[in-house]
């Protein structure tokens, strides 16, 4: 089991993250027992028999976008992102996109190049686990990472935390609403 980060607490995962192998097809990939995050290629080739297991999850890559998921949001116990290197920033997009136009609620996996500087705005996107790199962090990196999420109290720009930017959720003396 790895380490994550989720709702701002270091936890033991029990998901597995699956990857389709070079060469082979996503709808033939071995989906074994247990709570697993298949790719979105696999999810869509199998769906039905996926949904029907119930601890299955969606990952979706850097190029692919939550409107392809939008009619089974309900039907996934999770949604991963892959950050396959830390100048990649499209899964802010994908959890943002998730969040407001999409309204998923669910368990928000933000996995791969996921780094500590990175970790407060990717909340601030809408994602409520960070899954860095297996053996990234040691676990006095963990609790560093953890309190630094609240470094910033108030940001100035909206966000789906915050969907109001601050000059609007702050009132000022003198000034009418």
């Amino acid at each position: 089991m790895s380490k994550v980060i989720k709702n701002g607490r270091i936890v033991n995962d029990d998901w597995q993250i699956l990857t389709v192998a070079e060469g082979e097809e996503a709808a033939a990939l071995s989906v074994p027992a247990g709570r697993v995050i298949v790719p979105l290629a696999t999810w869509l080739a199998r769906r039905d028999e996926l949904a029907a297991r119930g601890d299955v999850g969606v990952w979706f890559a850097g190029n692919e976008g939550p409107e392809a998921l939008a009619d089974d949001i309900g039907r996934v116990a999770v949604i991963a992102v892959s950050f396959p290197k830390f100048v990649d920033g499209r899964g802010y997009s994908t959890a943002a996109l998730l969040r407001t136009r999409y309204g998923y609620t669910g368990q928000l996996i933000a996995f791969g190049e996921v780094l500590r500087d990175q970790f407060n705005y990717l909340t601030r996107c809408g994602f409520d686990t960070l899954q860095p790199r297996e053996g990234r962090y040691t676990d006095a990196q963990f609790d560093a990472a953890i309190a630094s999420l609240d470094d910033y109290t108030e940001p100035y720009q909206a966000s789906v935390l915050h969907p109001q930017p601050l000059f609007r959720r702050i009132a000022r003396a003198g000034v009418k609403a």
